[in-house]
């Protein structure tokens, strides 16, 4: 009797510290969470990624736990009558707090997308939870003394969790669809005219106000897009008459933050909140859970253990905490400066909006706008010929290589290897919407348009700025396929850099920039290219297979020194001296090296500065050619990943009017009337 009795004391000890480890543990990942969730659209390391995925999961599992350690806990009770009606009080006190916590934070509802489309599994298990927490509360009455701030604490913690699945179900692309489809031909009745949008003010820069403001009503008209609905003709005139005649900085900021709109829309719980009876329900929330934790601090607490007592205060003011950082946030957001513009702005207002505006702003003395960046600002880089020669010299695998090598985990570690980066330039971002805007003002009608989405570096040379003939240069994009295209060029672009000494010319710099980073789209993140890639990994492998054989018969001479990157382009070059006639004609999937060569010794055949002019026109073609045919749901993959170059340039290139769903025209006096109207308003002047 002895020993079962130490028994039974054993497993209650341990069933109480579970509960309560269970308990803080699950507050630690909401505190987790409500602080590192918005990190996840301006950092793409993997690492982080991981731990974001890791606690986003656990954070659910763990409460989930812990309703059920509660459930079990009420029957065993505490070793006496009062202990027993204490604790039975606190644990029907403290299974509310788990329905807040299930709520989550929110700045995260979903971690990828197909979070979103599991809305009814988090609707069921809502259903349930409820029921659990109000079967403890049963379980705890009549004599609770914690009746009332157990039940405030209950309606905080389900409307917590209903917005939560609302907005799991706003954001599914079925039902984000189609709330679209009834508003494709007019503007939202709310959204004023644009030549209202500033109040008449003659400038031509924006400050932070017009970015956000012109952002949101850009994001509220052109949503349609990531569901790859078409717009109306008035909307596509609107918008590229005004993106024409700002700057290229001012262009980026407005898309930056038109991308963060829809990162909040899908992945958090801004189409829930930013409403009024959104911020209703928050006001109740909040008013619940201050509540009760006033009811608790002037409560007469005989009979609660003290170590219970401080953890229901560490829940409580965990809970309050939480909520008043979510008030914050929701105060500080971007949504807010819209729609205090879109409601009208009265003294007060304006006040209130400057008053945020510093803490976001790039010149702030509070160094607050970091927390406030809204995508990595980083640019992958893969380089093929830089990769094969860190590989090189090969020595005979060893025989625990060889028995590593039967497991097949290689190609998980080159994953989790922190690829190269680089920064994301000013000159950059001049060249790419330059050449944008280029494009759009020759193509003033439909057909022209989408001469030019069809292009992949035709146009480019076709047109190039140098006036230079490049028909030598057509047969390397007109006659290949795009991810052939793509390599040629890649390889043709780092022979030319590395043969080339001048390090001051932008255009060198930025085509080598967009060469690497459109090899790692389509090498490291295939999705994002699976409509344009075609053979590409494929043609990538025999390449590099190419590759090795030439350094190993070429250049290599078996020794442990590593071969300099200029010294094996030059080899390349002298290597493949002419192209048979043949590996123009068949249509075979081979290694690139040969025709890459070739392409090389034509651009070096051009002069120098309009070399790498040429050179850069091609590579923002290529890219843009991949930003237009790539599916848009992969973009809003990536918005949770750090953000990608390629997605701003989609957005931009679709409000310049180069965008494959169009919608119904204008008539030709519609079109003239709006386009007049536009060239008049302010900003938009020159």
């Amino acid at each position: 009797m002895g020993s079962t009795n130490i028994l039974a004391e054993v497993q209650k000890l341990w069933m109480k510290l579970n509960l309560r480890g269970a308990i803080l543990t699950s507050l630690s990942l909401q505190v987790f969470l409500i602080f590192f969730a918005p990190m996840r659209k301006r950092w793409s390391n993997w690492w982080f990624a991981t731990l974001m995925w890791s606690a986003y999961l656990v954070a659910d599992s763990v409460a989930v736990y812990a309703f059920g350690l509660i459930a079990k806990a009420q029957i065993v009770g505490g070793t006496s009558d009062s202990e027993a009606d204490a604790y039975g009080d606190l644990l029907a006190f403290w299974a509310p707090f788990l329905l807040l916590h299930l709520g989550g934070p929110d700045t995260i509802t979903a971690f990828a997308l197909e979070d979103n489309e599991l809305w009814r599994r988090h609707l069921l298990n809502l259903l349930f939870q409820l029921g659990t927490a109000c079967y403890v509360l049963y379980q705890s009455l009549p004599s609770n003394k914690l009746t009332v701030p157990t039940i405030l604490v209950f309606i905080g913690g389900t409307i917590k969790y209903i917005e939560r699945t609302r907005a799991l179900y706003l954001a599914s692309f079925s039902k984000f669809r189609g709330s679209l489809l009834r508003f494709l031909d007019a503007r939202p009745e709310h959204m004023p005219p644009i030549e209202n949008r500033f109040g008449g003010q003659n400038k031509t820069d924006l400050d932070d106000r017009e970015v956000i403001i012109t952002a949101f009503s850009y994001f509220t008209t052109f949503k349609g897009i990531l569901v790859e609905l078409p717009f109306h003709l008035s909307q596509k005139t609107e918008s590229f008459e005004f993106f024409r005649r700002i700057t290229a900085k001012d262009a980026f900021r407005v898309v930056e933050a038109e991308l963060n709109f829809f990162y909040d829309v899908l992945y958090t719980k801004a189409a829930v909140v930013h409403r009024p009876a959104g911020y209703l329900f928050r006001a109740i929330s909040i008013g619940c859970v201050v509540t009760a934790f006033a009811l608790f601090y002037v409560l007469n607490k005989h009979g609660f253990h003290e170590y219970d007592t401080r953890i229901t205060y560490t829940l409580l003011l965990g809970a309050v905490d939480l909520e008043f950082v979510a008030l914050g946030r929701l105060i500080c957001s971007d949504w807010t400066i819209a729609l205090l513009w879109i409601f009208g702005e009265h003294p007060i207002g304006r006040t209130f909006m400057k008053f945020l505006l510093k803490f976001k702003s790039e010149r702030s003395p509070f160094a607050l706008h970091i927390l406030h960046a809204r995508w990595s600002r980083s640019i992958f880089q893969y380089n093929l010929i830089d990769s094969q020669l860190r590989r090189s010299p090969r020595r005979p695998p060893t025989w625990i290589e060889k028995l590593l090598g039967l497991i097949p985990l290689g190609a998980l570690f080159d994953d989790l290897k922190p690829g190269r980066v680089e920064p994301y330039s000013d000159k950059l971002r001049e060249l790419i919407f330059y050449e944008l805007k280029r494009k759009e003002l020759v193509a003033r009608d439909f057909e022209s348009k989408m001469e030019i989405c069809a292009a992949r570096g035709e146009w480019a040379l076709e047109h190039s700025e140098t006036e230079q003939d490049c028909t030598s240069l057509l047969p390397f994009v007109r006659d290949v396929d795009y991810d052939e295209s793509l390599l040629l060029w890649h390889v043709a672009t780092e022979l030319c850099y590395n043969t080339d000494p001048d390090e001051t010319r932008n255009d060198r710099v930025n085509s080598k920039v967009l060469s690497d980073y459109m090899l790692h789209l389509m090498i490291k993140q295939p999705d994002m290219m699976s409509a344009v890639a075609g053979f590409g990994e494929i043609r990538f492998r025999y390449t590099c297979d190419g590759m090795d054989e030439f350094i190993s018969k070429n250049i290599s001479d078996g020794s442990k020194t590593k071969i300099s990157k200029e010294s094996a382009c030059q080899s390349l070059l002298s290597g493949f001296s002419k192209v048979e006639p043949r590996l123009w004609e068949e249509k075979i999937i081979r290694s690139v090296l040969p025709k890459a060569c070739a392409l090389a010794r034509v651009l070096q055949n051009i002069e120098k500065e309009k070399r790498w002019k040429i050179t850069s026109e091609v590579w923002v073609e290529l890219l843009g050619y991949a930003a237009i045919h790539c599916r848009p749901y992969s973009y809003a993959q990536q918005l949770s990943k750090g953000g990608e170059l390629v997605t701003l340039v989609w957005l931009l290139m679709a409000q310049l009017g180069f965008y494959r769903h169009l919608g119904v025209p204008l008539s030709p006096w519609e079109e003239d009337r709006l386009t007049s109207q536009i060239r008049g308003h302010p900003i938009a002047r020159k």
